[in-house]
């Protein structure tokens, strides 16, 4: 028999490795949208893809991550290292670091310093800390050193007192719920964010006081959310939240929080402002106390003087029935409200006959 001798050529009926022969930017896009742990576990698929993992620019440790972590075993498992290891393992930028830290891990705060550290030589644009422990997590001063960074989120954390020549000078969003500061440094490293497009404030608690030339120095505010009872104002009046409105000429979306606020209603004959917030287009306002004339009547200012307004939710303080206080239709300007623009209306909370002002 003659012997046939192969070429070692494909058949031209094998299918071609189309997922392995795709660009690294592609393959890096896929990776980065997959889970970690799903990303990481690609490199079983086949030696063409064995390290592709690396080529991650995105790592998420969220709730799901240790979610994922404790169901696969049964009990908990995780090992703080295995996060160094990943950073080391990463060859090119890291553009965006989420770390959730549950309650039953406990990590070393020179663990994260030498991981901040790393981060500000990869790049870094996003970064994220999610702590749910009790105790506040100490921030390393390293942080400041993330000078690409432009999204920041922050839970239940502390930072020491900023020195003056320290900041983020390209942050475009804000987040900071449960975040204290030493020395009272909140504001004074948030007005050196000149750029900031978005800033979120949520404490338990009044904290750090504010002035509103303080907040009128971030211009270029598009989004804020806001507990009123952070300024340093004891009696709010609508003159106040006006020239709040004046100072931010960008502001498109605003969320106050109206709690632990003592609200006066100004005397004497004033005329509307049809024009307080000519850009803004959601209105959000949280624990309207009902029972409270002029705290009601600042926030129908508010409607008013929002001739482009899109949407409006309101939220109740409580939800016990209350007498409505006393309301002198005759000082609404029907016509400024029959030019207002609003398409969405949630209520949230209250009841119609709350709602027949409107």
């Amino acid at each position: 028999m003659k012997q046939v001798h192969r070429t070692g050529k494909a058949s031209k009926s094998e299918p071609e490795d189309v997922i392995s022969s795709m660009p690294d930017n592609v393959i890096t896009n896929i990776l980065d949208r997959l889970p970690l742990e799903a990303a990481v576990r690609t490199d079983i698929l086949s030696r063409n893809w064995r390290y592709r993992w690396t080529m991650l620019t995105q790592l998420i440790f969220d709730k799901r991550f240790f979610e994922y972590l404790q169901g696969r075993v049964g009990y908990w498992c995780f090992d703080v290292k295995n996060i160094s290891r990943l950073l080391l393992h990463v060859k090119g930028p890291i553009t965006k670091f989420d770390l959730y830290i549950p309650n039953n891990v406990v990590l070393d705060v020179e663990d994260i310093n030498h991981w901040v550290l790393f981060l500000s030589k990869k790049g870094i644009k996003e970064f994220s800390i999610i702590n749910m422990h009790e105790i506040p997590l100490t921030l390393p001063t390293h942080i400041f050193s993330l000078l690409e960074l432009k999204h920041l989120k922050l839970q239940n954390c502390y930072f020491h007192p900023a020195p003056d020549d320290c900041g983020f000078p390209n942050i475009l969003s804000l987040h900071l719920q449960r975040v204290t500061f030493g020395s009272g440094g909140c504001w004074k490293l948030i007005s050196r964010c000149h750029l900031v497009e978005i800033l979120i404030i949520r404490y338990p608690e009044p904290i750090e006081k504010v002035k509103l030339a303080e907040i009128a120095t971030l211009k270029n505010l598009k989004a804020l959310f806001f507990p009123l009872c952070y300024l340093d104002n004891i009696v709010i009046t609508c003159s106040d939240i006006f020239e709040l409105g004046g100072f931010l000429p960008k502001l498109e979306e605003l969320h106050l929080d109206f709690r632990c606020c003592k609200f006066r209603r100004e005397t004497g004959t004033r005329k509307w402002v049809s024009t307080a917030f000519p850009t803004l287009k959601n209105l959000i306002i949280y624990s309207i106390d009902f029972g409270s004339g002029s705290m009601l009547s600042c926030a129908f200012e508010m409607i008013w003087g929002s001739p482009n307004l899109k949407f409006l939710m309101i939220g109740a303080a409580y939800k016990k029935s209350v007498e409505l206080p006393a309301f002198c239709l005759s000082e609404i300007d029907y016509h400024t409200m029959e030019q207002l623009q609003l398409q969405i209306v949630n209520s949230h909370i209250l009841e119609v006959q709350k709602m027949k002002y409107i």
